[in-house]
């Protein structure tokens, strides 16, 4: 049976007033977030004490929750079930554009339908472009600031930020899905993905969140917060022990440190150059006031 978008998506604007040159951020737990580092880094982006949500996807006809299972969790003796979440958060941000986000999970069903929630929320808050990020597992050393690659389909954007077109063929998820649906509705938009070490995949990896939340508030002229020193630091630790106590894999490191320092240091231009370019473009794109500013 099909599934409606009114009949899922829970939205109000309520009084939060129009928004200030507002970007979407969608970040979602699954496929495309290896260790968590996408959505990790969308919440750098949002201060939960001033935050606002503003709307929300019902879980319960995306999800076979056999493969993602609800949490039981008990609270002052209350016992409660907490079912994935999809929020869509409103971030004001005085002296910088406001940030959308959509922090949730993504869908085993009726991706239409939910691909169609996202539009609807960013068509009616006015966002500007849409911006997806990714995590991946890739044959990169842990000793390394990891790469953080992006793609567009929209060829002006493409050729400002000195992007690529996205080329990739082959089984795809709700990002992709997303990014084709936004290409046929001119909606710019931009997918910003990091490497994860594809050896430590199953654990943390701070190094890559800030990677990626740099590029971000570099993109979005949003600072992010968030200081990631100790963490990595931490983590790096950890990385190390685990290369330390296995001969093969301390020769296979060397390896990819090798090929990683023969390529070029960044894939996309630096994270100032992305920011001045990408505002320059959302300029572009607004009417001018009766002003003429």
């Amino acid at each position: 049976m099909a599934v409606d978008v009114t009949e899922v998506l829970n939205f109000s604007t309520g009084e939060i007033g129009t928004l200030d040159r507002p970007v979407m951020l969608v970040g979602l737990d699954g496929w495309f977030d290896v260790a968590n580092a996408a959505t990790h880094a969308v919440e750098c982006f949002i201060d939960h004490d001033v935050a606002v949500v503003v709307g929300e996807i019902d879980s319960d006809p995306f999800y076979d929750f056999t493969q993602h299972r609800p949490l039981v969790s008990i609270d002052d003796d209350v016992r409660s079930i907490v079912w994935p979440s999809n929020q869509i958060i409103v971030q004001r941000n005085a002296g910088h554009r406001d940030v959308v986000s959509l922090l949730g999970v993504e869908p085993h069903l009726y991706w239409h339908t939910y691909v169609e929630a996202i539009v609807t929320v960013s068509e009616a808050l006015g966002c500007e472009a849409v911006v997806t990020v990714g995590s991946s597992a890739e044959a990169i050393p842990h000793t390394r600031r990891p790469p953080v690659t992006g793609s567009t389909a929209h060829q002006e954007l493409a050729g400002r930020l000195g992007l690529s077109a996205p080329s990739y063929q082959g089984v795809t998820g709700i990002a992709g899905v997303l990014a084709a649906e936004l290409e046929a509705r001119a909606i710019p938009s931009v997918s910003l993905r990091v490497g994860i070490p594809h050896y430590l995949m199953n654990a943390e990896h701070p190094q890559a969140t800030s990677a990626l939340s740099r590029h971000l508030s570099h993109v979005l002229d949003v600072p992010c917060p968030t200081d990631f020193s100790e963490q990595v630091a931490s983590w790096r630790e950890v990385h190390d022990e685990v290369i330390e106590h296995d001969d093969q894999l301390k020769m296979y490191v060397r390896m990819l440190e090798a090929e990683f320092d023969r390529r070029a240091e960044a894939a996309i231009p630096s994270a100032d150059d992305l920011g001045t370019q990408f505002e320059d473009f959302l300029d572009s794109l607004r009417p001018d006031d009766p002003d003429g500013n």
